[in-house]
């Protein structure tokens, strides 16, 4: 991924940016040598948040096929949420179900 520095921004501005994503779709921002962020050209980003989104689907489909979920009304979920709230740390979220184990700290 190429590389721009916080010095050619200061001087060269967008033009800078544009220069680096002419040939690919995301260059680096580098602070003091060290890369700090990323810049991309917005059709990118909405690319890589359509495929977030994808993810998050595919995870949650996965889940319902695994029996992964509460069918529930609203007013039982609300119940639920505020039994979540008041439970201790180490209660489970699902009646019935054992609480997560957590790795230690």
């Amino acid at each position: 991924m190429p590389s721009l520095t916080a010095n050619d921004l200061k001087t060269k501005g967008v033009a800078a940016i544009e220069a680096s994503l002419a040939h690919r779709p995301e260059a680096t921002i580098s602070v003091r040598g060290k890369d700090r962020f990323v810049v991309m050209g917005l059709a990118h980003y909405h690319y890589l948040r359509e495929c977030e989104l994808d993810a998050a689907l595919a995870l949650s489909q996965a889940d319902m096929a695994a029996g992964r979920f509460v069918s529930e009304s609203a007013t039982a979920h609300m119940d639920r949420l505020q039994a979540l709230l008041d439970a201790p740390a180490d209660a489970s979220p699902v009646p019935g179900k054992p609480a997560p184990r957590l790795k230690p700290a």
